[in-house]
């Protein structure tokens, strides 16, 4: 039996833009088939079990012809997989969609079509165009700019020119003069206002205002590439007033992002949103440890203990998974109470109906261990190699307690050139470290030989500077452990 091909529009760049329904298919894919122009930030949302084949297709370079794309397409889904075949924009708007599905459509295969959003709105949106406006134009002509080798533009400038609407052209940027000749041919006024906007909702946007009979020697002046949106039009004169993207706190600032994958969405998301261009490198994996005989004779007397502490959401993962393995729940904790270390692991809490009883004002292992208000016996259930602050607090205090490693912290990356040579480029690079643990993962991948003096850690707390610290590594330090303020504090120190 057949499988099934989704072809899924992955937006122009900007992963917030991919829609509900389009991750959804992703996240279910077996195969996932991907061009050149869909954001590294979505391909990392491929699952790691799918079998991920690159087609790049680009600018007069089709490593993978399309009729060996559509043959692809066709030979995964009669292996009864689910395909997804993810492009950039829309798969229907030049795209070539359509025919990528006669093939599947021949052969009897189920497929379906999520659409994306368009970068001929989204780009220039972002650049702060509006492509309508009501002072402006009463229309908007989407054309594809894409010249065959060899070959005239078809296009009908004539016809353009009478609509006075709005003109965005896709994948135009080597034809652009020819675009521009042929609009000045038919009778357009030369002082009409007109851009090209680069990279749309990247962060690496730029967005080149002109006229129409200047844009052509504007865009060269300014090396523009593909891929590349050019809009004609008096909504063009709008774009210095309602310019939002550009004046992000982050736009044009690179930050390496190093939390485990699977908590760093989040973070990322927070940057992004601020206009930042991030890199996900997560440095560290949790492993649980399994088999766990301590935490199993733990979890058999929990109610010798007064307090459990957890120092990280892994830890109340971790817990949970033992519990569920067990066929145990929350009830299984009985009258125990609990600490967290911090906001981040009392939210964990709370996804399983729990609260923690006690937090401490300031995030950090050794305010936890001094301010834990116990009388009785404490459990510890933390990664293996934690903080002693923690057990020296308490034991200053005379409260007993045992020490249990439930998962242990690894380093996940091999030695990243890439990464050096963005930590030891010109540019200053922000590297946020949530924890002493992101810290070494980091140094090990790119290597303790690396000149660290010219990035900067961004670190949630006074430990993890100082590790950071011990390689020779900037520092700024959050005024709170949470991802609020770190976030503040990339903002206040770019």
């Amino acid at each position: 039996m057949p499988g099934k091909v989704t072809l899924v529009g992955a937006g122009p760049g900007d992963p917030g833009l991919l829609t509900r329904k389009g991750l959804e298919a992703l996240r279910k894919a077996e195969v996932v088939v991907y061009d050149r122009l869909v954001s590294p930030a979505i391909l990392a949302l491929m699952p790691e079990t799918a079998e991920q084949i690159n087609v790049g297709k680009q600018a007069s370079r089709h490593p993978v012809p399309q009729d060996q794309i559509n043959r692809i397409l066709l030979d995964k889904a009669l292996e009864g997989k689910n395909v997804v075949r993810l492009k950039g924009g829309d798969p229907f708007l030049f795209g070539r969609g359509g025919e990528e599905l006669e093939l599947l459509a021949a052969h009897g295969v189920p497929f379906e079509e999520v659409p994306g959003i368009t970068s001929a709105i989204a780009a220039p949106a972002y650049g702060g165009i509006p492509v309508t406006h009501r002072d402006c134009c009463s229309s908007l002509h989407i054309v594809t700019g894409h010249q065959r080798a060899g070959k005239e533009l078809d296009i009908d400038f004539e016809a353009l020119v009478r609509t006075r609407g709005t003109l965005v052209f896709l994948m135009g940027v080597s034809a652009l003069p020819n675009i521009c000749a042929g609009l000045l041919k038919a009778g357009m006024d030369p002082a009409t206002p007109a851009a090209v906007v680069e990279r749309g909702t990247t962060p690496a946007q730029r967005r080149i205002s002109s006229t129409l009979a200047a844009l052509p020697e504007t865009a060269e002046a300014a090396q523009v590439v593909s891929p590349a949106v050019i809009v004609v039009g008096g909504v063009c004169a709008l774009a210095e007033d309602f310019d939002w993207f550009d004046n992000l706190p982050l736009k044009g600032k690179t930050v390496v992002v190093t939390r485990p994958k699977e908590r760093m969405g989040t973070l990322s998301a927070r940057l992004r949103a601020l206009g930042a261009e991030v890199w996900e490198y997560p440095c560290i994996a949790t492993v649980p440890l399994d088999p766990c005989p301590a935490l199993d004779g733990a979890m058999g007397r929990l109610s010798d203990y007064e307090w459990l502490a957890l120092t990280s959401p892994a830890g109340v993962d971790t817990l949970w998974r033992w519990l569920e393995a067990n066929g145990r729940d929350a009830r299984a904790l009985g009258t125990v109470k609990l600490a967290a270390i911090g906001p981040g692991t009392n939210r964990e809490l709370a996804k399983h109906g729990l609260k923690a009883d006690y937090v401490p004002e300031v995030y950090d292992a050794a305010h936890l261990g001094e301010g834990l208000p116990a009388a009785g016996k404490v459990l510890i259930l933390r990664a293996e190699g934690g903080s002693p602050a923690l057990t020296e607090g308490l034991a200053e205090r005379n409260i007993a307690y045992d020490d249990i490693a439930t998962y242990r912290t690894v380093y996940e990356n091999p030695r990243s050139q890439d990464l050096r040579a963005l930590v030891e480029g010109e540019d200053v690079t922000l590297v946020t470290f949530t924890s002493a643990s992101t810290v070494k993962g980091f140094v090990s991948s790119v290597g303790e030989d690396a000149d660290f003096s010219r990035m900067v850690g961004m670190c949630i707390g006074a430990q993890t500077a100082t590790e950071a610290e011990q390689y020779g590594i900037p520092v700024k330090i959050a005024k709170a452990a949470t991802m609020d303020a770190l976030t503040d504090l990339i903002v206040e120190g770019v």
